[in-house]
């Protein structure tokens, strides 16, 4: 294994949206997926949520992580892992966020899959069932990852 550069690692976020999301919920840590978007302009990571174990622990504890990963076999993949700050957003920058991460994501999906997508539930999960959604930034604080190759 070797480490991934700076630009390779920026390269593994841009071309992907979906990732791991690890925090701390009563003392232990939780991973999930999520599907986000890497902003380069501001250094961050956007998603959104909704009300729930996940944006509770993270409003009380805000150190995450962010876990991407390109994998095209067991010996030959790229990992990069960010460490950050939770931002609950709100208002007009939620609006804009949540417009950039939409928007964004559709751009990856034209460009990495060939496809054509119109509507966020074509890409994400998540439901509205349970209230409006809630905007996150991850601000990077820390970036590293590995590559192996044969």
């Amino acid at each position: 294994m070797t480490d991934l550069t700076t630009s390779a690692i920026e390269r593994v976020l841009r071309n992907n949206y979906l990732g791991h999301l690890a925090y701390l919920w009563q003392g232990k840590p939780h991973v999930i997926p999520i599907t986000y978007y890497f902003d380069p302009a501001d250094n961050t990571i956007i998603s959104y949520t909704s009300e729930g174990h996940k944006i509770d622990a993270m409003r009380k504890n805000n150190s995450v992580t962010v876990q991407v990963e390109e994998i095209q076999s067991m010996f030959n993949w790229e990992s990069a892992m960010v460490h950050g700050t939770f931002e609950e957003l709100e208002g007009d920058i939620a609006k804009q966020k949540l417009h950039s991460f939409i928007e964004g994501v559709k751009s990856i999906i034209r460009r990495k899959e060939r496809r054509e997508v119109e509507f966020i539930n074509e890409f994400s999960s998540k439901l509205y069932s349970r209230g409006i959604p809630i905007v996150y930034q991850v601000k990077i604080l820390e970036i590293a990852g590995k590559r192996r190759e044969t």
